[in-house]
């Protein structure tokens, strides 16, 4: 094949990377032309290294991709943006992995989605802005799952379809959405959702970002959407995430201070 038409030029954000050999690294990166690919960084482990400092955790990135037999080659690597700051705060950084690792769990390698890419890159974004990190992460969760197909349903009860009127609810993982208190089945451990919560959920789901930071949401409501998105989000996986324990651990710490 020409070697024209095995190079591919990609922008991406870096996901994560692992050891490759003696001096290569292999790196997961969501890219905006090719979608979750696996390429090699070869001698980026050396000291001398150019492309080091370009194919960081979150780096935006343009690349310059060589089609290999079973895993693409950098060949070139230039920034767009590293993002510093959540390599500077640990907390940060740690919601950055967050973002990151749902993006790449929930994504397969291949599959082309530009908007996925202009959502993950917008929310890196807003976290390297240093904004509300609950209406950051909560409305990057909400969009992703429009995105990839499970949208959860908080207007209609999924099992009698009415209309949801102005009372607390029940949230079912299982029919990804919300049941109304008279089709709540006893035998099954579906979980209360309370009327402020839902409506938060609905304001994220229906609004532009620019709207749905003009909501005021008290902490016990936030407490329970956390609650209620990780729980959907699990069982959506069918495993529990890394990053939200290591974040957890961090907010006690930065409690404790």
């Amino acid at each position: 094949m020409p070697t024209r038409e095995r190079t591919i030029r990609a922008e991406g954000i870096v996901l994560r990377h692992s050891d490759w050999g003696e001096a290569d690294r292999l790196l997961v990166i969501f890219t905006r032309e090719l979608g979750k690919v696996r390429a090699i960084a070869k001698g980026v482990r050396k000291p001398r290294s150019r492309k080091a400092g370009h194919l960081e955790p979150f780096t935006r990135v343009n690349l310059m991709l060589a089609k290999g037999r079973d895993l693409y080659i950098i060949t070139q690597a230039v920034a767009v943006d590293a993002y510093l700051p959540l390599r500077e705060d640990l907390l940060l950084f740690g919601y950055a992995s967050y973002i990151v690792e749902l993006l790449d769990r929930f994504t397969l390698d291949g599959d082309e989605n530009p908007s996925i890419y202009s959502l993950v890159v917008t929310t890196i974004k807003r976290l390297s802005e240093r904004e509300d990190r609950f209406l950051v992460v909560h409305y990057y969760e909400i969009r992703l799952l429009d995105l990839i197909g499970y949208r959860p349903e908080l207007n209609n009860c999924v099992i009698c379809g009415r209309k949801i009127q102005p009372e607390n609810q029940f949230f079912s993982n299982e029919l990804g959405g919300v049941i109304c208190p008279a089709c709540n089945r006893e035998d099954v451990r579906d979980r209360p959702v309370s009327l402020d919560a839902l409506r938060f959920l609905r304001h994220y789901q229906r609004s532009a970002y620019r709207e749905a930071r003009r909501a005021s949401i008290s902490a016990s409501v936030r407490e329970e959407i956390e609650a209620i998105m990780q729980s959907y989000l699990t069982y959506l996986l069918e495993r529990s995430l890394n990053s939200p324990s290591f974040l957890r651990r961090m907010l006690r710490e930065d409690d404790s201070k």
